[in-house]
C-alpha cells in the first residue's frame, strides 16, 4: 500500500488483465479501500467514479475477477491486476469493455486465445461439417494429427521455406489446441507447467 501513489482525488486507475489469456479486460479505478478490499477479498473492488461508492465486480452479475497477481508501475500510480474472470468484465456482456475499433484481424498475440473460444463453441455446438467437431468426436485422430503436424514442421524446419514452417507451425498449435480441449485443458495449463519449471 505504500507504494503506491493516489491522485488528488485519491484514486488510482487499475488495469485488469485476463492472467491467462493476457488480454486487457478493462480500466478501472481504485481508492485505498477499494485496494484494501481487494487485497484482502481476492477478488477485484473499484471505486465508480460516476456514482461515488465502492463495487465489487460481479456482486450482482456474478461476473466476479479472481486475482492471481497485483502489480504496480515504476512510479506506483498505476496498477495492474492480473484476474481469472467469472464471465464478460463488460457491463454490455462483452467478454472485454474493450470491444470497440479496429477488432479484426486479431493481432498475433491474441491468436492463442480467439483460437481456444472458437473450439470451445465448436466444442459445445458441435455444428455440422466442422472439421473442429469432427476431431473432438475422435480422441485417436487428433493424436494422429498432432503428430503428423509435429512430423512436418521438423521436416520444414530443417528443408523449407520459413513461410512453411509458419504455416505447419500453425496446423500443430491448431491441433494440439484441440488436443488440449478435448482433455478440458488449454494453452494456460501447459504455460503453468513450463513455469513451474523454472523454479
Amino acid at each position: 500500500m505504500d507504494a503506491i501513489r493516489f491522485d488528488d482525488k485519491g484514486l488510482v486507475p487499475c488495469v485488469v488483465q485476463d492472467a491467462g489469456t493476457g488480454e486487457v479486460l478493462t480500466l478501472a479505478y481504485m481508492n485505498c479501500d477499494a485496494l484494501e478490499r481487494t487485497l484482502a477479498s481476492g477478488e477485484t473492488w473499484f471505486w465508480s467514479r460516476s456514482r461515488g461508492e465502492l463495487w465489487h465486480k460481479g456482486e450482482t452479475s456474478g461476473n466476479v475477477q479472481r486475482v492471481r497477481e497485483l502489480r504496480w508501475d515504476c512510479d506506483g500510480d498505476a496498477l495492474l491486476a492480473l484476474v481469472e474472470p467469472a464471465g464478460p468484465a463488460c457491463h454490455t456482456g462483452e467478454r472485454t469493455c474493450f470491444h470497440n475499433g479496429e477488432l479484426e484481424p486479431p493481432v498475433p498475440g491474441e491468436a492463442l486465445a480467439v483460437l481456444e473460444r472458437t473450439i470451445a463453441e465448436r466444442r459445445a455446438e458441435r455444428p455440422e461439417g466442422s472439421y473442429t467437431a469432427r476431431l473432438l468426436a475422435d480422441p485417436a485422430l487428433i493424436a494422429d494429427k498432432v503428430r503428423e503436424e509435429a512430423d512436418e514442421v521438423a521436416r520444414a524446419g530443417g528443408e523449407e521455406s520459413d513461410e512453411r514452417l509458419a504455416a505447419e507451425a500453425a496446423d500443430l498449435l491448431y491441433h494440439l489446441a484441440v488436443l488440449l480441449a478435448s482433455r478440458g485443458l488449454g494453452f494456460a495449463d501447459a504455460f503453468a507447467e513450463l513455469n513451474d519449471r523454472r523454479r
